[in-house]
């Protein structure tokens, strides 16, 4: 385990990998049990699920690097969980914004 202690892996970390090739996952499936149908929204160009997954992820990464350069990413309470406590981040609230920003791409795009 030591020969990838540079990497670290925090839960939160483990967290975002493990629900990424979750969704990844997801849609392979989606794409084959449901083959994808080219749509065109609001930028009046063709889409498709992945394109607008695509749009989506690129939209979270840039949502938090800006929560982050103006926000910050300071605690916003310490649940009393192990013997330090468990620290929740403000960066809860950009999560929450790029999900609600993935479902208004999914549904406009």
């Amino acid at each position: 385990m030591e020969n990838i202690a540079w990497m670290a892996w925090t839960p939160p970390t483990a967290i975002f990998f493990t629900l990424l090739a979750i969704t990844l996952g997801t849609m392979t499936w989606l794409a084959v049990a449901y083959p994808e149908a080219e749509r065109i929204g609001i930028l009046r160009i063709p889409t498709t699920r992945g394109d607008r997954l695509f749009l989506s992820l690129i939209a979270a990464a840039v949502i938090h690097l800006l929560w982050i350069g103006f926000v910050g990413s300071d605690p916003i309470a310490t649940l009393p969980i192990g013997e330090e406590g468990l620290e929740i981040s403000n960066l809860w609230f950009a999560t929450l914004i790029s999900l609600v920003s993935a479902v208004a791409i999914f549904r406009t795009v």
